[in-house]
């Protein structure tokens, strides 16, 4: 009789370590969308390349460059492909250029934050959950996972949002597909965090002589 107990319980043992691996590994969207939380809200700066790649009203581009943030609030886009293109936010600003034009955009920052909420997730300042109705996860390749839904309040312009994630929660792209068939991935690599980065990163000056004018918020 021992020798039989033994046997029935190695072998449930032996269950329990198969199951556990594969509940492990299949997170459900509120723990994936916690883990993003955690990661981002813990940070002060981060630096990373990123590729954008775009395709839509018959049109494609792929432009690629580099990513800095630093809270609060701040996020700098220096392209380097096209080289000279720029995107700044400087907390109560954006600011768009690229060498050679005729003029600066600028936009408030609260204007901006409303039509580009998907890359506040990378700022760490708010919770997914609340900010993404109808989540869902599913496995992808490489051991990573996508968070699936639809950025609050923007039903009319987003049809569907995906965030790929590690395990450990870190972003590594975010594909934002509009209701007019637009679709827009961001593609980030070399992740690293609390990265020294100095306030002054982002600052913008106009270049001398080139107009300043106040963007349109998008409808």
């Amino acid at each position: 009789m021992g020798k039989y107990r033994l046997i029935k319980l190695l072998s449930l043992a032996f269950s329990l370590l198969i199951l556990l691996p594969t509940e492990a590994q299949q997170p459900t969207a509120r723990d994936l969308a916690q883990r993003v939380d955690r990661h981002y809200n813990q940070l002060h700066s981060l630096k990373a390349l990123f590729t954008e790649d775009y395709a839509g009203l018959g049109r494609t581009r792929s432009e690629s460059g580099t990513l800095l943030l630093l809270k609060p609030g701040r996020m700098r886009w220096d392209y380097s492909h096209p080289s000279g293109k720029l995107f700044l936010l400087d907390g109560k600003f954006a600011w768009f250029y690229t060498n050679g034009d005729s003029q600066v955009q600028r936009m408030a920052a609260k204007q901006l934050d409303d039509f580009r909420s998907p890359l506040r997730f990378l700022l760490g300042h708010t919770q997914l959950e609340k900010e993404i109705d109808h989540l869902t996860a599913a496995p992808a390749a490489n051991g990573a996972f996508t968070l699936v839904g639809i950025p609050h309040g923007q039903e009319q312009r987003v049809q569907r949002l995906t965030l790929t994630v590690t395990a450990e929660g870190v972003i590594t792209a975010i594909d934002i597909q509009e209701t007019d068939g637009a679709d827009t991935r961001f593609t980030f690599t070399n992740e690293q965090p609390n990265a020294p980065i100095s306030p002054a990163t982002f600052h913008f000056t106009p270049p001398p002589g080139v107009p300043v004018v106040d963007a349109l918020a998008p409808v």
